[in-house]
């Protein structure tokens, strides 16, 4: 039987913002691969590369090991994979080198291998699964045992044959989610995530996956892992793997990573009279969107569950550019789910996107309005980011270069032309945060004023952050100003 190695490559360390956040999550999609060859009887052992200083990591275990196979399995849960990150590519082709010269066969599953498959296929990588990769991989390394293997009956499968790339037909998405096993949890030490949790929070939070794929059709929204096929975990299935992650690691947090938590009609309901039955006790985050969360009764069944912070993909707050987004949402509808979620006792988060195509100074206005009316619990600034795959993509790809993809989170730069420089959306960023901080501080000092016996250290340190905001935002203000100028060229 052959000797299989899998890891995958987002490094922390390779991404400055978030090792300084200091919140990683255990790579999901990864597990999920490990246990469900070892569930068919493979040799398999893992290689987590989360705290590696760098791909060089990888040479201890192919040296110790001796693996015929090394699968580079990415966490296709995790929204900065999905990203498709320069850092993240060129561990990978490192990895891939490394294996290659001790004489394994290498396998990628990425967002960025789905992608771009003949580059990873250049780079040495002998096979590529495409889109949702479980049951491709287990198939895969049946064939590779074989004497005359027959790659081309494997869907979702790209390589290279007599110096031409092939790709072989689409493989349909799994749709019992239940028969999968869960994460290879086993396999993983929770220690350093553990550390790292408590040390910059005070509390322990974990990920979990209910469900894969989106049905909705935001065109810069890019799903070359699950497409627009919408699957879900029964509740049982996820109440059974939380109170094993309860009893096993003592979690107290849970991030629910799907691009939609919920969305089949009494999910929600049931989910929280099973988490009530268990008696669990746990809080969690998930994503949402604000014309879902107005449904059934939706948010209070989710405050039941323990829900306590909800991001909603709020955009934008013009409603010219949500529709040229094809979000298919409303900017009244931001306004009426998060006034719902504060009266709930749940936090609203935002995603803020500025930057799409033939936004003008008063969508962006627009914009910092709502954030600073509805002043939600944290807001998460990028600017538009072209993958392959979206409506997005088409529209701008004559424009781009060389430079298709960011090094990491925070590079937030603008690769297309667009109504301003790339320099006035980087200041943009900053003004829009410090303009939100002073808006928090100022409404501290409101309710300090109207309700004093309510005082504490947290809104008497937040009343007082104005005294920092006022003039950076003035500052930072004034500086996008000079900026503001039309693109040249």
């Amino acid at each position: 039987m052959k000797k299989i190695l899998i890891t995958h490559s987002y490094f922390l360390r390779f991404d400055p913002k978030q090792w300084a956040t200091g919140k990683p999550y255990a790579p999901l999609g990864t597990l999920y691969a490990v246990s469900f060859l070892k569930k068919h009887g493979f040799l398999v052992s893992f290689l987590d590369t989360m705290f590696s200083k760098g791909p060089e990591a990888i040479i201890h275990s192919l040296d110790e090991e001796h693996p015929d196979i090394l699968v580079i399995y990415d966490d296709g849960f995790n929204y900065l994979t999905k990203m498709c990150l320069q850092n993240m590519r060129d561990a990978a082709f490192k990895m891939i080198r490394y294996a290659k010269t001790r004489g394994c066969t290498v396998i990628v599953s990425s967002s960025d291998s789905t992608d771009r498959f003949e580059m990873y296929i250049n780079a040495g990588a002998d096979f590529i699964l495409l889109g949702e990769a479980e049951q491709s991989l287990l198939e895969l390394i049946n064939e590779l045992s074989n004497e005359n293997p027959e790659y081309l009956k494997i869907g979702g499968l790209a390589f290279k044959q007599d110096d031409q790339i092939i790709k072989t037909n689409n493989r349909s998405v799994l749709k019992d989610l239940d028969s999968l096993p869960f994460p290879a949890w086993d396999v993983i030490d929770m220690k350093p995530y553990r550390d790292m949790w408590l040390k910059n929070t005070g509390y322990f939070s974990m990920n979990m996956g209910t469900t894969r794929g989106c049905p909705f059709k935001c065109n810069w929204c890019a799903k070359p892992i699950y497409g627009n096929r919408y699957n879900s975990r029964s509740p049982q299935n996820v109440v059974s793997e939380l109170m094993m992650l309860k009893q096993k690691f003592r979690f107290d947090h849970i991030w629910f990573c799907d691009d939609i938590f919920g969305l089949k009609p009494g999910w929600v309901r049931e989910f929280a009279d099973l988490v009530e039955k268990s008696g669990l006790d746990f809080k969690f985050k998930m994503q949402g969107r604000v014309d879902l969360l107005l449904q059934e009764n939706n948010i209070r069944d989710l405050e039941r569950a323990g829900c306590e912070n909800i991001w909603m993909g709020a955009e934008s707050g013009s409603q010219r550019i949500l529709d040229a987004m094809d979000k298919g949402t409303t900017v009244q509808q931001i306004y009426d789910a998060t006034h719902l979620l504060k009266h709930c006792g749940i936090k609203p988060s935002f995603f803020i996107q500025f930057g799409y195509l033939n936004e003008e100074k008063e969508d962006i206005e627009k914009t910092i309005s709502m954030i600073n009316e509805l002043l939600p619990y944290e807001i998460g600034i990028s600017v538009s980011y072209p993958l392959p795959g979206t409506v997005f993509f088409e529209k701008v790809k004559s424009q781009l270069g060389d430079k298709t993809n960011w090094k990491d989170s925070d590079e937030l730069a603008l690769m297309f032309k667009n109504t301003y420089q790339p320099a006035f959306y980087k200041q943009l960023h900053r003004y829009v945060h410090k303009s939100y901080r002073k808006h928090l501080a100022y409404d501290n000092i409101r309710q300090l004023i109207a309700r004093p016996f309510g005082i504490n250290s947290f809104r008497i340190k937040r009343a007082l952050s104005a005294l920092y905001y006022l003039p950076a935002a003035f500052i930072d203000k004034l500086k996008l100003r000079k900026l503001e100028k039309p693109a040249i060229g």
